[in-house]
């Protein structure tokens, strides 16, 4: 089994897999009359294949229990796929490269502090929803359309927090 300590999230050690989106670290703009500022283009949207469209979801998980173990990561090969806390839930993030298999030497595992996003880029291998502590709402802006847009990938592994 491979055993993993989630690190901090930060956008230098998630760059090979996404983007980190926090508001805390974006330029914004004022729109509305100068009440609301806006975080612009804070991840970039990737929708592959014909008939692809762009969807927007709101995913309500469970709290997993520490330490999570998985049995498997999954992919999305014709799209990216970004997950935003909607109450500051802390969440489990276990990444690897896209390619049609892992390495196990370059999965990485990251803890958000609760008012990060992230934004898998296509074919990026992912642990499935692990939200902390309590039930979480996220909103989920990925890939719908024609074709087969979901793989998963046998790997056992382990993660606790650092």
């Amino acid at each position: 089994m491979l055993e993993l300590k989630a690190a901090p999230l930060t956008p230098e050690a998630f760059a090979p897999f996404g983007d980190v989106i926090d508001t805390r670290i974006a330029d914004y703009f004022h729109i509305n009359a100068g009440r609301t500022r806006r975080y612009h283009d804070l991840a970039r949207v990737e929708t592959l294949g014909e008939g692809a469209r762009t969807l927007i979801s709101l995913f309500v998980s469970r709290p997993v229990t520490l330490p999570l173990e998985l049995d498997f990561l999954e992919r999305h090969p014709l799209g990216s796929q970004a997950f935003m806390p909607l109450h500051e839930e802390r969440f489990v993030i276990v990444v690897a490269p896209p390619g049609d298999s892992i390495d196990p030497s370059e999965v990485r595992a990251f803890v958000t502090d609760g008012r990060q996003g992230v934004n898998y880029r296509t074919g990026t291998w992912h642990a499935i929803q692990s939200v902390l502590e309590r039930e979480g709402e996220f909103l989920v802006v990925d890939r719908g359309g024609e074709g087969h847009n979901c793989d998963e990938h046998p790997l056992a592994v382990r993660v606790t927090l650092e």
